[in-house]
């Protein structure tokens, strides 16, 4: 390192890096812990969907060959759940490579109704779940509070922090080089807690600092609306209509007759010069200012932009289609990059296992803090307890909660009333009762080794809860050749291996007293 260099980054600056990168991590590494864990089941969020709703997993005769027809088959579907009842507006996402089922929601003047259908045109019964696509990725990026955008601002708040604990980081490692080739897996556990985070911190330090910072980009509009409330009053929706190229108007009140809708699909591919379609709108139907709006499928590019196309209902006529400018078109490339959208594959599995390395970096950060803290003041105090039982939760915890919502999935009967919100309930509840079984067990240490063991336990179930359920274990599922079923469950499998190994070696661990903890020295 030359002179310049010790000087930019000077040992009074690294510990002044020091104090927010340690307690950005204490405070908010359960928050951290959760956004990075969803966010990495959201990468395979139609596969887990898959695997969660076992009557989409259509044979390769139902499968879709060529274009859906949406005037001979989308239409019927949306009459059949509409059931009678006169229809305002409807909207079908298209079947694809990894979901290859259509999915139909319907709004009427007494209510709305959803259902999800195959290419040829046969409704499917209620899935009776709300999915990883429902659940699991709205955890991630709005904790499900949506009022007011309450959980943007608290994601987007834990994202800000992430983003100064990486940089702080970077700036507190003196040695980043070299910790990215040192791991230690004898001797201290603190050590190798600490090599390891470092290791993973360095290995992964690109994604994880373009995860975060486009995480940010995307809902920018919400949590700094000073630009939107200047220009558009603190209209949201308004806003993102004149960014994204959005067009809407409201109901006439005049009856017309809708026009086909399979030549608007034919120019809207003109239009994107060959592109496919992934869903389709239909507002104010039946209304002489009934509009169609048709997205394009982004699984050929890393931009998110679905460029719209707006049609007159009525007439068929192009009403918009307005390519986006260049501010607009580098904000889709990095909601691109943070959705992962794109059909290819060894790139989706990285983005899982490196979002995984980012819930291994937050949590071995926190163990590696609780570590330190034991050693220098002996004997837990409250504090102490209350920060490992708060780790013991949002670690174990977590992956427990989300193991017993699969296993409820496959259990509950396809009959039970509000069968979705009941898996959510046991998603909830078994947390709350992770998080309390970790405070009263958590004396000198919290309860690993049993959490461990329950993920283990759980994770097996789902595999042989899937395969009496449904009939399809591993074995048949690749010889039919569905993927997805096949990969969950390896995934399920791996966890319950690599968490019952776990279990036993810290079951088997010696528990060290504190007065041989209050010599150990600490090499941080």
């Amino acid at each position: 390192m030359t002179a310049g260099k010790r000087k930019l980054i000077s040992p009074a600056l690294r510990a002044a890096m020091l104090w927010p990168h340690t307690w950005a991590g204490v405070t908010l590494g359960g928050l951290l812990m959760l956004v990075f864990f969803m966010g990495s089941l959201a990468v395979f969020a139609s596969e887990i969907d898959r695997w969660m709703m076992p009557d989409t997993r259509i044979g390769a005769a139902e499968a879709p060959e060529a274009a859906i027809s949406l005037d001979r088959t989308v239409v019927p579907l949306v009459e059949r759940l509409a059931a009678g009842r006169a229809v305002r507006d409807w909207y079908v996402q298209l079947p694809d490579e990894r979901r290859p089922v259509m999915a139909l929601r319907v709004r009427t003047e007494s209510g709305a109704a959803g259902g999800m259908a195959t290419a040829g045109g046969r409704l499917l019964p209620p899935v009776g779940t709300l999915g990883a696509s429902s659940f699991f990725y709205p955890l991630h990026y709005s904790l499900h509070l949506r009022a007011g955008f309450v959980g943007y601002w608290i994601v987007s708040f834990a994202s800000v922090a992430m983003l100064a604990g990486l940089i702080s980081g970077v700036i507190i490692h003196a040695r980043i080089f070299k910790d990215f080739f040192t791991f230690r897996s004898w001797g201290q556990l603190r050590r190798s807690l600490l090599d390891l985070h470092n290791l993973t911190g360095v290995l992964v330090l690109p994604f994880h600092l373009m995860i975060t910072f486009t995480g940010i980009v995307i809902i920018l509009p919400i949590v700094l609306p000073a630009g939107v409330q200047a220009l558009y009053g603190g209209d949201v929706q308004r806003f993102y209509d004149d960014a994204l190229g959005n067009y809407n108007r409201p109901r006439a009140g005049t009856p017309a007759p809708a026009a086909p809708l399979d030549p608007m699909l034919a120019e809207a591919r003109r239009l994107w010069g060959g592109g496919e379609a992934a869903v389709v709108f239909v507002y104010n139907v039946g209304d002489a200012a009934s509009v169609v709006r048709i997205n394009r499928d982004t699984g050929d590019r890393i931009s998110l932009d679905v460029q719209p196309v707006f049609f007159d209902g009525v007439t068929g006529a192009l009403l918009k289609y307005q390519r986006p400018g260049p501010m607009v078109a580098a904000h889709r490339v990095m909601s691109g990059l943070h959705f992962a959208a794109f059909e290819h594959w060894p790139l989706r599995w990285l983005y899982f296992l490196f979002g995984l390395t980012g819930c291994v970096l937050i949590g071995t950060g926190m163990l590696h803090w609780m570590e330190k803290r034991r050693v220098i003041h002996g004997l837990p105090g409250v504090g102490w307890r209350s920060v490992a039982a708060l780790t013991c939760g949002t670690t174990t915890g977590l992956l427990i909660a989300t193991l017993a919502m699969m296993a409820a999935n496959r259990l509950l009967p396809s009959g039970v009333p509000s069968r979705e919100l009941v898996e959510v309930g046991v998603f909830f509840l078994t947390w709350i009762a992770s998080a309390v079984h970790a405070a009263l067990r958590t004396k000198q240490d919290p309860p690993w080794s049993s959490q461990c063991a329950a993920v283990a336990l759980l994770a097996a179930a789902c595999v042989v809860l899937n395969w009496i359920t449904t009939g399809e274990h591993p074995v048949r599922a690749a010889a039919a050749g569905d993927w997805a079923v096949v990969g969950v469950d390896a995934v399920l499998a791996l966890t319950a291996a690599g968490a019952w190994s776990v279990s036993r070696r810290l079951a088997r661990r010696a528990r060290p007293e504190a007065s041989t903890l209050s010599r150990l020295t600490d090499h941080a």
